[in-house]
């Protein structure tokens, strides 16, 4: 009877070490946490590292407690190597939530909503491939150290060493497409050929650059579709990228007239709309005859704005105003059609005798 007691002493200590352990962690981890959620600085952080920290700290306490229950080593170990394994995933998790937390203050310095937006939509871009190939690492690494804790998968023979290349080969050629997207996402991190927001032309598609992605790009088309395009595309193709280096673009308008149009009429009124469109940024103006046939002469109004949407609009405003104008007060200039009738001179018939 007293053995039993005695045992059941025992057992009772341990237990209440290895469960009083992770609870007194909780304690405090709750403490801590309504701490910093009182600073106004460091809610958002405690709002990010709260869920990993109450994983890592009732584990951590548990492992260092796993000591005092009275169980044969092998399974002392077992169970260590579980709560091993749970400890590695949740700082893995933690680090996802520093990294996310970090890159996200990071993009809140470079604000996008202004007219010259490049510096910042590059940054952006960066981070937002920066942060999903930090996300692949940190899980591999965490699933490698966790595969390293069993001794059979570390100690692997040579006589394995040939199947395990030749698997390897194998998957690493099924897996090429993805392998060769997540090195086109560094590449495009690297070299910034396309950053958000940028527009582009893309398989003959106007649009934006809405989202990047470890393996596919998600271009907004002008009409609310979306085209999605494997990273590599972007590598290995040519595409066009209107706002590369900046926002601002020229646009051309094109119209055909008479070779008795008044030119610097036209000039004159295409300055005049330009200033009162209210989208012109200014800069350009200008209107040349860029070509003359058989029939017309090609004038080619050439504007300036400040970003690809007002260049549209505002191309499309010079044309049917400048239409609007020809046919209010030169109609005779609009393109025609010449032709010459001639009438042969009546031959008198020849008097007969």
């Amino acid at each position: 009877m007293q053995q039993f007691i005695g045992e059941w002493q025992v057992w009772a200590r341990a237990l209440g070490i290895f469960l009083g352990a992770p609870l007194l962690a909780l304690v405090a981890h709750w403490i801590v946490f309504r701490v910093l959620r009182r600073l106004e600085m460091s809610a958002s952080i405690a709002e990010d590292l709260y869920r990993p920290s109450r994983l890592i700290l009732p584990v951590m306490a548990a492992i260092a407690g796993i000591g005092a229950l009275p169980i044969a080593s092998g399974t002392t170990a077992e169970l260590r190597r579980l709560l091993s394994l749970v400890l590695i995933a949740a700082f893995a998790w933690l680090a996802i939530s520093v990294l996310r937390r970090v890159l996200t203050w990071v993009a809140s310095l470079h604000r996008t909503e202004g007219p010259d937006n490049v510096s910042a939509r590059r940054i952006r871009t960066q981070l937002t491939v920066l942060y999903r190939i930090m996300v692949f690492v940190i899980c591999l690494f965490a699933v490698a150290v966790g595969l390293m804790m069993f001794p059979s998968i570390r100690q692997i023979g040579t006589s394995l060493l040939a199947s395990a290349g030749l698997a390897g080969l194998v998957i690493g050629l099924a897996a090429r497409p993805t392998i060769s997207n997540l090195l086109a996402g560094v590449q495009l991190a690297l070299a910034e050929p396309i950053r958000l927001d940028d527009v582009v032309i893309v398989e003959g598609e106007w649009g934006t650059i809405e989202e990047i992605t470890t393996t596919y790009v998600v271009v907004r088309i002008w009409d609310k579709r979306r085209l999605v395009v494997p990273l590599s595309y972007f590598i290995e193709r040519p595409f066009q990228n209107w706002t590369r280096h900046s926002t601002d673009l020229l646009g051309t308008v094109f119209i055909y007239a008479d070779y008795s149009v008044p030119v610097d009429e036209v000039r004159a009124e295409l300055h005049r709309i330009l200033e009162n469109s209210g989208m012109w940024d200014g800069q350009v103006c200008k209107l040349q005859v860029t070509n003359a046939t058989e029939h017309t002469v090609e004038l080619r109004a050439l504007m300036s704005a400040a970003n690809s949407g007002q260049a549209w609009d505002l191309r499309c405003l010079v044309r049917e105003k400048l239409i609007d104008f020809l046919q209010r007060r030169y109609p005779e200039c609009l393109p025609r059609a010449r032709t010459e009738i001639s009438r042969r001179p009546q031959v008198r018939a020849a008097e007969t005798s």
